[in-house]
C-alpha cells in the first residue's frame, strides 16, 4: 500500500514535472536544475520527515558548479539548492504561507492532485526570484 508521501510524489510526477521539463528543468524528485551559460537554476523539494508537508526551495548558482566556505567544489550536475546558505535561496510555500500540506482534511477530491496544483501556482515566484 502507497503511503501518503507517495501519493504525494506521484501527483508531483504527473503534474509539476512536466511543467517543470517544459521550463528547461532536468533531474528528479527532490532535485531539479536548469543549467544555462548564465548559470544553473536550482529547485529542491524538502518533504517534511515527520507528517504530510513539504517545501520547495529555489537558488541560484555559477554554471561552473559551487564552491562551499570550505573548498569543496560542487560541481553544475550535482549541486542542489540545499548546497546554497539559506539566505541565498527562496522558499516557495502553500498560498496561505505554510508548507504544502497533503495531510489535511479534505473534504472533497484528490488532496494529492489539489497540493501539486497549487504547487503550478507558485512556480512564477520561483521565475521571479531568478530574474531579480
Amino acid at each position: 500500500m502507497a503511503s501518503e508521501r507517495d501519493n504525494m510524489i506521484s501527483a508531483i510526477k504527473k503534474i509539476v514535472v512536466p511543467e517543470l521539463r517544459k521550463r528547461g528543468f532536468k533531474g528528479s524528485i527532490p532535485n531539479f536544475r536548469r543549467i544555462s551559460q548564465k548559470n544553473i537554476d536550482l529547485m529542491t523539494f524538502q518533504f517534511d520527515r515527520y507528517s504530510g508537508g513539504f517545501v520547495i526551495e529555489v537558488g541560484l548558482c555559477s554554471p561552473e558548479g559551487f564552491p562551499h566556505y570550505w573548498g569543496e567544489k560542487v560541481p553544475a550536475n550535482s549541486v542542489t539548492a540545499h548546497d546554497l546558505h539559506p539566505d541565498n535561496r527562496l522558499r516557495l510555500k502553500d498560498s496561505n504561507g505554510q508548507w504544502f500540506r497533503y495531510d489535511v482534511e479534505n473534504g472533497s477530491g484528490d488532496i494529492y492532485g489539489k497540493v501539486a496544483i497549487d504547487v503550478l501556482r507558485h512556480l512564477y515566484e520561483a521565475e521571479d526570484y531568478r530574474e531579480n
